[in-house]
C-alpha cells in the first residue's frame, strides 16, 4: 500500500458549519477545518472521461490519507484544502476504504469546480 514517506502535501479537512439565522432556522454558515491531515495526492491521467474532466479545467484527483475517527467521518459535503496553498481546493466526491482494514482512506475529489 502507502508508506510514510509518499504523505507529502498537508490538507485541511473542512465541513461547513451549521448556525441559527436569528429566527430559529438553522442554515449553512461558513468552512470549519475539522482536522489536518498528511496526504498524498495522485492525479488521475487515463480514461475518456477523466481526458474529458481535465479539458473542461477539472482535475479528478485520490487524496490517500492515514485512517482516524475523523477520517471516517468526510462525507461528499465535506472538502480540502491545500495547508500551503490556500487557493488550492478540492471537493469530495467519496470517500472509501480501499482495503477494509481501516488503516487508509481513499478519497476521490476534483479541484477546479466552484465550492
Amino acid at each position: 500500500m502507502t508508506e510514510a514517506g509518499k504523505l507529502r502535501d498537508k490538507l485541511f479537512f473542512q465541513c461547513r458549519a451549521i448556525v441559527d439565522d436569528g429566527f430559529g432556522n438553522e442554515v449553512s454558515g461558513d468552512w470549519q477545518t475539522k482536522f489536518t491531515a498528511a496526504a498524498e495526492l495522485i492525479p488521475l491521467k487515463g480514461g475518456e472521461p477523466v481526458l474529458a474532466a481535465r479539458l473542461a479545467g477539472v482535475q479528478p484527483y485520490i487524496i490517500r490519507i492515514r485512517s482516524c475517527v475523523a477520517a471516517r467521518a468526510v462525507t461528499p459535503a465535506w472538502r480540502a484544502v491545500d495547508a500551503r496553498n490556500p487557493a488550492r481546493i478540492f471537493n469530495i466526491t467519496a470517500a472509501v476504504d480501499p482495503d477494509n482494514k481501516n488503516a487508509w482512506l481513499d478519497i476521490m475529489a476534483t479541484q477546479g469546480v466552484a465550492t
